[in-house]
């Protein structure tokens, strides 16, 4: 269980004028919905997170998780996770070696890091795959799999940059429904950003613009 993500007064602006506006708190389990067209800034929202924003941005507040100010922090250093809509698995590693890439350096011992391996597997539904080449999945393995090797990753809080959108209609809601329990398990405070009235209603909770007003998905 992780502790909450408060954006703190969190503003992004460029030349003056500003792209992101928020002043909440994301429990521990809750996913927040950031919703708005193309451009609107909820890419830019991440980024302030995350630590990535481009220098063109002017970022003011404060960022908080588990108590920790991360605002000033590296990105390496957040323990924030990100899930992108391409599963970004490497091609040269195995299933395993692409979930074994993200386990803390805590995590030592052969034994110790396969048993974490095929406990992710199991929970992903797909347990048996820890050698199986990933240009050898389907689409719904492809994004079980990017998901568990982000947990692995043992973050605070996890951001969701449409994750669903490169799937169909019956694979998407299969996915989304099984990213969501995931983060309700682990207890990670989650922002998914999307464009898809489907996504903000399957995670049901609250939805807002880059700006901080609140949404209708």
């Amino acid at each position: 269980m992780s502790g909450p993500l408060q954006l703190q007064d969190l503003r992004v602006t460029r030349d003056g004028q500003a792209i992101v506006a928020l002043d909440l708190t994301v429990a521990p389990g809750e996913v927040l919905t950031i919703m708005g067209p193309s451009g609107a800034g909820k890419s830019t929202a991440l980024a302030a997170i995350l630590g990535t924003l481009a220098p063109a941005f002017h970022l003011s507040g404060r960022i908080v998780l588990a108590g920790r100010e991360i605002t000033a922090l590296p990105p390496h250093l957040r323990r924030v996770g990100l899930l992108f809509q391409d599963d970004v698995l490497f091609p040269h590693l195995s299933v395993g070696g692409n979930l074994a890439f993200a386990l803390p350096p805590t995590v030592r011992g052969r034994a110790e890091r396969r048993a974490r391996i095929d406990a992710a597997l199991c929970a992903a539904g797909l347990s048996g795959f820890a050698d199986r080449d990933p240009a050898t999945l389907s689409g719904g393995q492809r994004a079980r799999v990017a998901l568990m090797r982000t947990l692995l990753a043992a973050p605070g809080a996890l951001l969701l940059d449409e994750p669903f959108s490169r799937l169909d209609a019956d694979l998407r809601a299969q996915i989304r429904g099984f990213v969501l329990e995931r983060i309700r398990r682990e207890g990670l405070p989650a922002i998914l950003v999307t464009h898809d009235a489907d996504d903000a209603r399957g995670a049901a909770g609250r939805v807002v613009s880059p700006l901080g007003l609140p949404l209708m998905p």
